[in-house]
């Protein structure tokens, strides 16, 4: 099961910040992965980088040794972790924080225990904030020139390319 919700709040320290990320999903046998949801385009955005992710361990082609780190190259349409990071990575200070949840099988990720984490984190939940425009294109990379070729309706499908575009690059 795949569950995404945004969030918003200030993070003061980025390592201190993600253990406690990492070990509530220990404690709770779930992936959870953060990223910068200023650099999101939509819940479809990050669906698709889980299916991608999942299918890179099943087939034995994945680049990383957790499931939400091969989440964090698809997302950002990367390669490399060390591009990765910087550029869909969540930051110190005031942000906007997108939240990618992944349980086994049919396992319910239920909205107390994300509740729960958020309350740990201090951060307000905020599904709107998701919501990809063009300032979003142009953050993750993608120019007014390829902006141009598609209409409105379709500018997800051009961060989904970037998406599907890490299994070629890997």
């Amino acid at each position: 099961m795949i569950k995404i919700v945004g969030a918003r709040g200030t993070v003061k320290d980025v390592d201190s910040f993600l253990k406690h990320v990492l070990d509530f999903a220990q404690e709770h046998h779930i992936d959870v992965q953060l990223l910068d949801a200023d650099i999101v385009y939509g819940k479809n955005h990050l669906v698709s980088a889980v299916e991608h992710a999942v299918r890179a361990f099943k087939r034995k082609t994945n680049t990383t040794n957790t499931l939400a780190m091969e989440i964090l190259l698809y997302a950002s349409g990367e390669r490399q972790l060390k591009l990765a990071i910087p550029k869909i990575g969540i930051k110190t200070g005031k942000v906007n924080i997108a939240f990618v949840f992944v349980k086994k099988a049919d396992d319910k990720i239920s909205d107390s225990l994300i509740d729960k984490l958020l309350k740990l984190l201090s951060l307000v939940r905020d599904d709107k904030i998701l919501n990809g425009n063009m300032d979003t294109l142009r953050k993750f990379g993608i120019n007014e020139r390829q902006i141009r070729t598609v209409t409105k309706a379709k500018y997800g499908d051009l961060i989904l390319e970037k998406v599907a575009m890490v299994d070629i690059i890997k």
